[in-house]
């Protein structure tokens, strides 16, 4: 095992980080985790707000540091956790994303199809277990929610998270989207444990309802910013046409990794067949995309040629986004459009267009609710407990239409 000399991290929205012992020191210099670092957290937000270059490997550090402070404080007001009750916990929060694939959440179900990247987190975490003896079981336990005390897994994921306290404040950090800030200190030192639920204590509801409320905010004008949502639409379809044409025999230039999986459809049980899959899983980042996509710009096929050139300019699509469905007329006026000045055949057009919608909800009532601990010792949904409609409001699920396609200067 490696010795523990670089134990600090200069975190820039927390400042020094501690890394608290040899083992999870080990975990973060493994390949699978340092692999982090080649994947941004926002996918290709940073086509919108340039400063938001930040990767899973800064949010899994900083997911880290405040399960520290938070199990630090419930300990303060009396909650036994045992050091391998906080180092299991460390554990499960620093690998709870660990298998987020290129460009998060962007391709997640285009490249590795109906995957998503829990279920991928999960054989990462099993196979680290593996590679470190077993010393990784309770994280695991704590991460998959099989361990008896359920208050730790709803740490790790639940309405009021420590990845969601992070991602919040470290997103807002580096978009420059004030709103979007959050008290995480103020509410991690108004949590307790009542129940072997994690509630919030009665002096935090405000806290707790601007969390809401810039969850909402970052939602719509970050995560769900109409250029972005163009932007990533863009990269499905170029992945597509790069899976559409491998699958027809096509060469296509691409790095080893992504060469495998534009070759291959690949489903859960696959990865249950093959230990290897995991290890070819691991070697894809954002990298190959980028490195592959300057191939494909030079590609013989419009498609993939032009998307890439596209791309890389940042030629994003136009893009309307809209309460309503867009109207059909209008849909099939631009279509005309781009069919009578490219001259491409339907099936290549196919690429250039997209409709679909997107959704927002602060808080969904009908998951594990966030509880206040009042004064009386009584626990309450927030959605009760505050004095304010508009949280009521952020429980609606507000769903947006939009409609996508290439200006006609993006053939030139």
């Amino acid at each position: 095992m490696t010795t523990n000399k670089n134990k600090i991290i200069n975190d820039p929205v927390y400042g020094f980080i501690t890394i608290p012992n040899d083992l999870i020191f080990e975990i973060i210099e493994h390949p699978y985790f340092q692999r982090l670092r080649r994947i941004k957290q926002l996918g290709l937000t940073n086509l919108v707000y340039p400063g938001a270059l930040h990767t899973r490997f800064h949010h899994a550090i900083g997911s880290m540091y405040l399960m520290q402070q938070t199990l630090h404080n419930l300990r303060a007001k009396g909650v036994e956790i045992s050091e391998k009750e906080l180092e299991g916990s460390l554990i499960a929060i620093l690998l709870h994303d660990i298998g987020h694939g290129p460009f998060s959440h962007t391709l997640e179900f285009n490249l590795m199809g109906s995957i998503n990247h829990e279920d991928i987190s999960l054989m990462f975490f099993e196979h680290l277990n593996r590679h470190f003896n077993g010393a990784l079981s309770l994280g695991l336990d704590i991460f998959s929610d099989q361990y008896e005390r359920k208050f730790f897994h709803q740490l790790v994921s639940s309405q009021l998270d420590i990845d969601r306290l992070d991602y919040l404040k470290r997103d807002s950090f580096f978009t420059g989207v004030s709103e979007g800030s959050i008290g995480s200190e103020r509410i991690i030192n108004m949590l307790n444990v009542k129940g072997d639920q994690i509630v919030v204590e009665a002096k935090g509801i405000y806290s707790v309802e601007n969390f809401l409320s810039s969850r909402r905010l970052m939602y719509w004008q970050v995560y769900l910013h109409k250029t972005s949502v163009s932007a990533e639409e863009m990269l499905i379809q170029l992945i597509r046409r790069a899976k559409n044409l491998t699958h027809r025999g096509e060469k296509i230039i691409a790095t080893p990794a992504l060469t495998f999986f534009l070759e291959h459809t690949i489903t859960k049980d696959d990865f249950t067949k093959d230990a290897g899959l995991i290890e070819r899983f691991a070697l894809l980042d954002d990298s190959d995309i980028w490195g592959s996509m300057k191939f494909w710009r030079e590609h013989p096929d419009v498609v993939l040629s032009t998307l890439s050139k596209n791309l890389l300019n940042r030629e994003i699509f136009k893009i309307i986004l809209d309460n309503e469905e867009p109207s059909k007329t209008f849909v099939d006026q631009t279509k005309d459009k781009m069919r009578e000045h490219t001259q491409l055949s339907n099936d290549e057009l196919s690429y250039f267009s997209c409709t679909g919608k997107i959704s927002n909800a602060a808080y969904i009532k009908s998951n594990q609710k966030i509880r206040i601990l009042d004064k009386r010792g009584e626990l309450q949904d927030i959605e009760v407990a505050t004095d304010l409609p508009n949280i009521k409001a952020m429980s609606k699920i507000v769903t947006k239409h939009f409609f996508c396609w290439s200006p006609l200067d993006n053939f030139n």
